[in-house]
């Protein structure tokens, strides 16, 4: 008999194009269906079929505190008690503005969006606006949502389904985009060289994580620091998924790199759909209404987003970052001593409170060497690790994620389904 999960996916495809509401969840670049998601509470979900999972997936990043956490329930209750939505200004949004910018070195005013792409997409705008220049260099494999600008050589779900180029996207919304990789220094030069003069900003996720976990080499982003500041070009940081994540001042505070502009999502909505972009002051107060560059939304700044981004940063000022750092790479030690122990080569990739195992026997630095890594043992891998009651990412370009709510349990589970992994 088909499972409830089953059902609802065959009934969600009548409805909803392939099923999903995100391309990555239908699972299918790993030959499996997608289980449907009932509750979580902690490090663990539930399904619709009542089987628990230990979360490795973190709904893609927001839930460093893990699922449904008490002081940020409360919270979002409270705000809802209050009204969901007003079209107006909220205490909260200046609450949650200001624990930003004092968290981040490089941001000194922000405005609240919708998502990470509607974040991405203004701060190009902004940095276009600012410079008076069009051209915009961006890193294969890295993912900045799906503005039509930024859907060249993207990373995340793009990468995952192989899609060529980019569909319905016209020729000339990507022909300011230009294309290097990720991690090396000389091409960039040359296109500050080639396309300077036009060259309006450097977007980069300063740790990419959606070609797969990917750190910078050591004066990467220390280049691109120097190559934007003496051409006049703005540095723009992606920071949705390593903001308040890889430490609470971001990677811009890890890696002591001052960017003009700061992309934001995930965490600083507690779970909550939320966006944000700032920065430098001298480049903010052009937004309208304070300046001609336009951007809106009418959810913006919702009660609910504000209220659970608030509490989740609250929180976080006084977690110990350092500890889970240090017992996630132990763990990932662990993992690479059971993968060298079965014969399976692997390199596994970490930061802070995120890893990715890749299937290759090759140091993984760039889009290129990611790709090298054996997509098929990887969707082996996965429905391995779900049979055993383990939600891993259904991509081999996506990072894994752990929160503070995971305990050495979680990680034995872990490392002794992968154990029972005959490849």
């Amino acid at each position: 008999m088909p499972s409830r999960s089953q059902k609802l996916f065959q009934e969600a495809k009548k409805y909803i194009p392939g099923g999903v509401n995100s391309p990555v969840r239908a699972c299918s670049s790993v030959g499996a269906e997608p289980i449907f998601i009932a509750s979580g509470r902690g490090a663990r979900i539930s399904s619709v079929d009542d089987r628990d999972y230990v979360d490795f997936v973190l709904s893609w990043g927001p839930l460093l505190l893990g699922h449904a956490h008490p002081k940020v329930n409360e919270a979002i209750h409270a705000a809802a008690e209050r009204g969901s939505s007003f079209g107006a200004p909220c205490p909260d949004e200046v609450e949650l503005a200001k624990v930003i910018v004092e968290a981040l070195p490089g941001v000194e005013m922000v405005r609240m969006v919708n998502s990470g792409t509607e974040a991405a997409m203004s701060a190009l705008r902004l940095a276009r606006a600012c410079t008076g220049r069009n051209k915009v260099l961006k890193f294969d494999g890295c993912y900045h949502g799906h503005a039509d600008a930024f859907l060249a050589g993207a990373g995340s779900g793009v990468a995952t389904l192989s899609i060529p180029g980019t569909p319905g996207v016209p020729a000339a919304a990507v022909a300011d985009t230009l294309l290097r990789p990720y991690n090396d220094l000389q091409p960039v030069k040359a296109i500050f060289t080639d396309h300077g003069a036009d060259l309006a900003a450097v977007i980069v996720e300063p740790v990419a994580a959606n070609m797969g976990l990917v750190l910078p080499l050591p004066d990467f982003l220390e280049g691109l620091r120097d190559l934007c500041r003496a051409n006049g070009s703005l540095l723009i940081f992606d920071e949705v998924i390593t903001g308040f994540r890889i430490g609470y001042q971001g990677a811009q505070g890890r890696f002591n790199i001052d960017p003009d502009l700061t992309v934001l999502g995930k965490i600083i909505g507690g779970g909550l759909p939320v966006g944000a972009y700032g920065g430098k002051a001298e480049y903010m107060r052009q937004i309208a209404p304070q300046g001609q560059v336009y951007q809106a939304g009418t959810l913006s700044g919702n009660p609910l987003a504000m209220a659970a981004g608030l509490a989740t940063l609250k929180i976080l000022q006084g977690c110990d970052y350092a500890g889970l750092e240090k017992r996630v790479e132990n763990f990932c030690r662990e993992l690479e001593l059971i993968f060298q122990s079965l014969g399976i080569d692997v390199c596994i990739n970490r930061v802070a409170s995120m890893f990715t195992i890749f299937f290759t026997s090759q140091r993984v630095t760039d889009f290129a060497s990611a790709k090298t890594a054996d997509a098929a043992l990887y969707a082996r891998f996965f429905k391995h690790m779900r049979d055993q009651g383990l939600f891993i990412a259904p991509s081999a370009f996506e990072a894994a994620m752990i929160s503070f709510a995971h305990t050495d349990d979680d990680f034995i589970s872990f490392a002794r389904a992968v154990k029972s992994f005959t490849g």
